[in-house]
């Protein structure tokens, strides 16, 4: 069990500290820089354990014995590995892929059978070949803002950045992440610093239907994309009269129909109309980019119940409107689906509103 005072390295990114403070499962971490960093208490392994001091005086390590008063000062400890120095000696396995940054934010609930009283793990997932200095700020009532989480996220790993309840989910309304992206030890391709801002609808962290399945957590996750492929996506602008008219729109000859639930033959086409009041009673509570990516997660649920019926051909629905819809499928498709082949859907059928996606 960790203690105060235990000198502690960190799981799942660079850095470590001694412990000055434990709150629960949280434990405050000061650094070499002197700032403490909370993170939960199952990231970090004790690497020396503090001793107890007298009148305050913070612990030290067996090699940092403290100079006495008129007495000679120590020998200097045999100088250890550098931490930095060790990880750049393990090689990073890259991707094709990873060349390009993609970041996100994922939100794990312990029990999503009872959303109105779980805790939730907040995730920075870095999906690319980089390392990322990182830092998450959530703004203050008064309009400040202040330090959520701070340190540095390997390639290819999930950070958890902190466990919370519902006392502070309406501290996560407004958040913003930054992060420089870099290689150790290597040349890089300079990415472009990451400074991307989010509004996040507390009232979503108690609909079911916000969590889905990914390809980075086992469990029912909720993931907001930060950056995809070196793209932040602020500069994803929604018009919103224009995603109102792209939502309603639907060609004459095409009425929308959900999927039916027996089992289809191969060769019967499989029809999933994405507009969003086919996915949902109503919307209120939600904003623009809330039914986005509830309408792209039903596009994923769909070809995840599906991967294992080759040749099987699906039709999304998406409306013709301003295309945004239909750009975020196509993206999808190009990025996460690559093996399966896509097409414009019958025109005849459904105009320029529809995408056919055949599984292979």
């Amino acid at each position: 069990m960790i203690k105060i005072g235990d000198k502690v390295r960190f799981l799942n990114a660079v850095g470590g500290g001694v412990v000055r403070r434990i709150d629960r499962d949280i434990v405050f971490v000061e650094e070499e820089d002197g700032f403490e960093t909370p993170i939960l208490a199952r990231e970090c392994v004790v690497i020396e354990e503090g001793r107890v001091q007298d009148k305050g005086v913070p612990p030290v390590g067996k090699d940092e014995e403290p100079r006495r008063h008129g007495g000679s000062p120590q020998q200097p400890a045999t100088p250890q590995p550098d931490d930095e120095d060790e990880e750049m000696k393990i090689p990073i396995e890259e991707t094709r892929e990873g060349e390009r940054l993609s970041l996100y934010l994922a939100f794990v609930p312990e029990d999503t059978a009872r959303l109105d009283k779980t805790t939730f793990d907040a995730y920075l997932i870095n999906d690319s070949n980089y390392y990322l200095d990182y830092i998450c700020l959530s703004r203050c009532d008064d309009g400040s803002w202040q330090l959520r989480s701070r340190g540095t996220a390997e390639p290819n790993i999930q950070v958890c950045l902190e466990t919370f309840d519902r006392e502070t989910v309406g501290e996560w309304e407004h958040l913003s992440m930054q992060a420089v992206a870099y290689k150790r030890g290597k040349n890089f391709e300079c990415k472009e610093p990451v400074s991307v801002s989010l509004h996040i609808d507390p009232v979503k962290f108690y609909k079911l239907h916000t969590f889905g399945t990914s390809e980075f957590f086992d469990e029912m996750t909720w993931v907001l994309p930060l950056v995809e492929r070196d793209l932040p996506m602020k500069s994803l602008h929604i018009d919103a009269q224009a995603l109102v008219r792209a939502m309603h729109e639907k060609h004459d000859d095409a009425p929308a129909r959900r999927p039916e639930p027996r089992k289809q033959p191969r060769n019967e086409i499989v029809e999933v109309d994405l507009h969003i009041h086919e996915l949902v009673d109503t919307t209120a509570g939600m904003s623009n980019g809330d039914m986005l990516q509830l309408q792209l997660q039903t596009f994923r649920d769909t070809l995840e119940q599906h991967k294992g019926e080759k040749g099987r051909k699906i039709v999304f629905i998406h409306g013709k409107g301003d295309g945004v819809l239909r750009r975020a499928i196509l993206d999808e498709l190009q990025r996460r689906y690559k093996h399966y082949d896509y097409q414009d859907a019958s025109f005849r059928e459904y105009g320029f509103g529809a995408t056919q996606v055949t599984i292979r």
